[in-house]
């Protein structure tokens, strides 16, 4: 399998890619809703919540962090995970200058 050369796409090209991962599985939606849902920080309680194993779950959060979404702190012996609202609205802003292009003329097809 090749490598993706995601060094031949612009930046906006692979910041774009990067933020659509985020909506890329259903569990990774479902854990930001909750987060959104709750406007606080969660500690623990998302294997109930959302109905995946806590590896599973550990590792959407681990994907959304990474993608800089949410952020998490340490609180005793938990993670607690919450919007990272600076990075969200980044986020809200590139997607909408993607998603809201529209064709110049419709003479295609």
């Amino acid at each position: 399998m090749g490598l993706a050369k995601t060094e031949i796409f612009s930046a906006d090209q692979n910041e774009i890619a990067l933020f659509a991962k985020a909506f890329g599985h259903p569990a990774r939606v479902a854990i930001l809703q909750h987060l959104f849902d709750l406007n606080a920080c969660v500690c623990g309680d998302l294997v109930n919540e959302i109905g995946l194993a806590q590896p599973t779950i550990s590792q959407h959060l681990k994907e959304l962090k990474q993608l800089g979404l949410i952020k998490g702190t340490v609180e005793g012996t938990s993670v607690c995970y919450c919007i990272h609202l600076e990075n969200w609205t980044k986020m809200k802003k590139v997607m909408r200058n993607f998603l809201d292009q529209d064709l110049k003329t419709n003479s295609c097809c």
